[in-house]
């Protein structure tokens, strides 16, 4: 089951996503991170967007996806609460696809922040001991 959290950080807040495959763990944090923008649960699946991104390791891989979903809500105007993907390993590194579903944001999702920037500060990509997986960065407010 995949769940996110946000954290204290000396420089804004730090989004942490968890899940029981690394799949679940980067649709989680990539909810988090609309969810420091929006009340991400009052966000309808009314129009769904294709993203796939490819790099070589999985870092710069959420990097770019969670990139590609700012630009998606900084040039369309859309938030997104249903994230779903596949990642897959390639000779080259990684690739993954997903399916983004959401809406053009409204006074209904309860505003908060604006997330300037993806970044790769405070990023980590990990197996925990219970055997889920935790995606976590922290945003430029």
């Amino acid at each position: 089951m995949r769940t996110w959290e946000h954290y204290e950080h000396t420089a804004d807040i730090g989004v942490r996503g968890y899940g029981s495959t690394l799949e679940e763990a980067f649709e989680a944090v990539a909810l988090g991170l609309f969810d420091v923008m929006v009340n991400v649960r009052k966000v309808e699946p009314r129009e769904c967007r294709e993203i796939e991104v490819e790099e070589e390791d999985l870092e710069a891989l959420l990097y770019s996806f969670l990139e590609e979903l700012l630009v998606l809500h900084d040039m369309e105007g859309l938030v997104f609460g249903d994230i779903r993907l596949k990642i897959e390993k390639t000779e080259d590194g990684y690739r993954l696809k997903a399916k983004a579903c959401g809406e053009p944001l409204s006074e209904k999702h309860e505003p908060k922040e604006e997330v300037k920037a993806i970044t790769y500060h405070d990023m980590r990509i990990e197996k925990l001991p219970d055997g889920r997986w935790m995606a976590q960065f922290v945003p430029d407010l």
